[in-house]
């Protein structure tokens, strides 16, 4: 990404908060596995979103109208012994010339130097309960300003909640972060095309996925979420994680996996025969899921709420279990009664951004979001049908669900994971082709 674009976000941020506030945001602390090994480490989403800075031990500070400069970094200074261990730091020089700070510090003197900035500032912006570490050094320091008002020190006055301002803005795509959706939801494609191709009867869950993690890996792309591989009966639990199970003849599997490329994210599920062929039963209710998610992405347009895509969905699949003979009655009443709900359990979709989860409200005074242009999110009907003895053998263990990226546009709905086989024919015939 583009420092120009950070630098973009920082100024209307800061226009948004005006010159009597401060934001303060602490870099994601380093996370150990077990033992003294370490998680790879993924900066804080909010943090990358205004500052574009890798390392952790950071604090991005952003002081509106401070004339010796509004955008402050607090660093890691060099160090010859752990850059031989760890790698090389940007350090003070690095953080200002690579990433933009109008100025930097070292992160030891950030008890020095921070105090002085929150001085005459009426607000903070920071995220309390987000990093508890940090926490207690923001309240020492506003305790410590107020410790001093009697000798006229003035001091912030309220503690304002950084996601209030950038969790809406981050809910807005730019045309930036649009090009890096697409690009993260191109490689998913690609590697659960892979994965699709190299699944046969007999083989392991587990070795579909390393075919996904292959391809992301090849593209220098990581897991945005750990994938579900759930073949069979597996396919109807709708997170699961074991994907340890051998892969039979006659089952589908439920593939639903995504990958974070320069931070941002991609989430797509597709659902195929693990022999190559739906069954009649398969196929089915695959076509129901199907149609569900079409009239649903048909709903994500520039004026529906977020919820017009929930209700189409619903609609046809409960629809399809009536044609089914998996429920019983007239539609509007199923509809009121939520009937659908023992075999399509939860909600259409979610934001999609940096986070797989992404930030944003789905409400705005009690009432649904209206879907603007750049707003992207997923569609993500299903339908699980566990063993009951309600239901004809045929129908048990069919699990589906069909996923794909739709970035919200001025027009039509634009769908950033199409180029992937979905229709029951271009699936058995990718199948087939293998």
């Amino acid at each position: 990404m583009d420092r120009k674009e950070f630098a973009r976000r920082r100024r209307q941020f800061m226009r948004m908060i005006g010159k009597d506030a401060i934001a303060i945001l602490p870099a994601a602390p380093v996370r150990h596995r077990n033992g003294d090994m370490e998680y790879a480490y993924r900066q804080d989403s909010h943090f990358h979103y205004l500052s574009g800075f890798p390392e952790p031990d950071s604090v991005a500070v952003l002081v509106p109208g401070r004339p010796q400069g509004e955008y402050l970094l607090f660093v890691r200074e060099h160090d010859a012994v752990r850059e031989a261990w760890d790698g090389a730091r940007a350090g003070t020089e690095g953080a200002v010339e690579h990433y933009g700070a109008d100025d930097a510090f070292p992160i030891t003197d950030i008890d020095e130097i921070l105090p002085g900035l929150l001085e005459r500032r009426s607000q903070i912006y920071y995220s309390m309960g987000t990093h508890p570490d940090f926490d207690s050094h923001v309240l020492s320091w506003v305790h410590g300003l107020r410790s001093q008002a009697r000798q006229g020190a003035a001091t912030p006055h309220e503690f304002v909640a950084l996601r209030h301002v950038l969790d809406d803005m981050r809910l807005y795509k730019s045309r930036a972060e649009q090009a890096s959706l697409r690009r993260s939801a191109q490689i998913a494609v690609g590697a659960h095309r892979r994965a699709m191709r190299f699944a046969r009867p007999g083989r392991m869950e587990y070795e579909v996925m390393a075919e996904l993690l292959h391809e992301f890996r090849s593209h220098n792309a990581d897991l945005s979420y750990y994938p579900i591989v759930g073949g069979g009966a597996n396919s109807c639990v709708m997170h699961y994680r074991d994907n340890d199970q051998r892969l039979c003849d006659g089952d589908l599997l439920l593939l639903d996996a995504g990958c974070e490329h320069d931070y941002y994210a991609s989430d797509i599920t597709r659902t195929f025969p693990v022999g190559g062929r739906f069954s009649s039963a398969q196929r089915a209710v695959y076509e129901v899921v199907l149609d569900a998610q079409l009239a649903a992405i048909d709903k994500v347009r520039s004026g529906n709420h977020w919820n017009h895509p929930h209700e189409a969905a619903v609609r046809v699949i409960t629809q399809g279990l009536v044609k089914l003979g998996l429920l019983k009655g007239k539609l509007a009443a199923l509809l009121k009664d939520q009937a659908y709900l023992q075999f399509f359990g939860h909600r259409t979709g979610h934001w999609l951004g940096l986070d797989v989860h992404d930030v944003g409200d789905y409400k705005v005074g009690g009432e649904w979001r209206v879907l603007e242009p750049g707003m992207t999110l997923t569609v993500e009907p299903g339908i699980y049908i566990r063993p009951s003895p309600r239901v004809p053998k045929e129908f048990w263990n069919i699990g589906v669900r069909i996923e794909d990226e739709v970035l919200v546009t001025a027009d039509a709905p634009e769908v950033l994971t199409a180029a992937l086989e979905k229709t029951p024919e271009a699936i058995e015939y990718l199948l087939r082709a293998a």
